[in-house]
């Protein structure tokens, strides 16, 4: 089974992929497989793009705890889970999540469990508190956050 490419060229195909967007190991090894390259080529390109600076899984965790956050309202156990699905070092699993200062995730989970609380459009009050927290622990928050808050907007 020969490659379509050379080493060279996939080299610098990855060099474009992931100066594009930060991505994990994982994903630079599928689109190299995807490329029809070795292992052995796999491996060597790997290595040339970290020390090219391009893959860097710490940064690549970092970036993506702090845009799942801001952008999609993740909480911390979404965004763990989400990385170690992506088999990122637990290491850098807590580095990522010292991206989020406490002030920043307590505001999004204020604002979330607020706006979420008001759409609902249920009249039956033990159906409506099932779905918020449904919703808020689908989105990653801690339980002992999403039931506080739950008891609080009940009580309003």
């Amino acid at each position: 089974m020969s490659s379509i490419y050379t080493p060279q060229q996939a080299l610098q195909k990855l060099e474009h992929f992931c100066a594009y967007q930060e991505r994990c190991h994982d994903e630079v090894v599928a689109k190299l497989y995807s490329l029809k390259m070795t292992s052995d080529e796999i491996d060597s390109i790997v290595v040339q793009l970290i020390e090219g600076n391009f893959l860097n899984e710490t940064r690549f965790a970092c970036s993506f705890a702090r845009g799942k956050h801001r952008i999609k309202n993740w909480g911390k156990i979404r965004i763990t889970n989400e990385l170690k699905l992506r088999n990122i070092s637990s290491t850098n699993i807590n580095l990522a999540l010292k991206e989020i200062s406490p002030e920043e995730y307590f505001e999004t989970f204020e604002n979330l469990s607020e706006k979420c609380w008001n759409n609902l459009q249920e009249s039956n009050i033990i159906k409506k508190c099932k779905k918020f927290c449904d919703f808020m622990l689908r989105r990653g928050f801690e339980s002992n956050l999403v039931y506080e808050k739950v008891k609080q907007l009940e009580k309003q």
